[in-house]
């Protein structure tokens, strides 16, 4: 297949249920086995391969991670940060942020905020570095941060 036919195709791909079904599987267990995962879901070991080998090349899966006890590390220090955009950078804004390690997590939203960071930093100085490296970013105008205490 053509390469601009290909990306086409990718870019109108829709998850559809059983996508939905093998994802839902995955939260819950990122190490489940191909045979595992046909056997849970009544299908074929190679639909379910098939269907991932689709997931990951149209973007919809990006890769597996480990899941961590929030209580883990107890050292790490947790933070979500409210960030107000000025006019149209927010483009520009996620890009800068996303290159920044400490930041876990980038959402958009609405209503007085227009991203919402969730922050992880080895120390409090390291947060603090942060919080500033974020208010520096050219675009980003005001902001609130509240730590994390505690997750219940």
């Amino acid at each position: 297949m053509p390469s601009n036919v290909r990306e086409a195709t990718i870019a109108k791909y829709i998850p559809d249920d059983l996508d939905r079904r093998i994802i839902a599987h995955l939260r819950a267990d990122g190490r489940a086995s191909l045979a595992k995962l046909s056997e849970a879901l009544g299908v074929a070991r190679g639909t379910v391969q098939n269907r991932l080998e689709r997931l990951f090349e149209t973007g919809t899966l990006l890769g597996f991670t480990v899941r961590v006890r929030d209580d883990y590390d107890g050292q790490t220090v947790r933070a979500v940060m409210m960030i107000e955009v000025t006019g149209k950078s927010t483009t520009q804004v996620i890009r800068k942020l996303r290159g920044m390690p400490e930041i876990h997590s980038l959402h958009t939203t609405n209503g007085n905020w227009d991203l919402i960071a969730d922050i992880r930093a080895a120390s409090l100085s390291d947060f603090d570095r942060v919080l500033r490296e974020v208010r520096m970013v050219d675009g980003v105008a005001n902001s609130e941060t509240s730590l994390m205490l505690s997750s219940v």
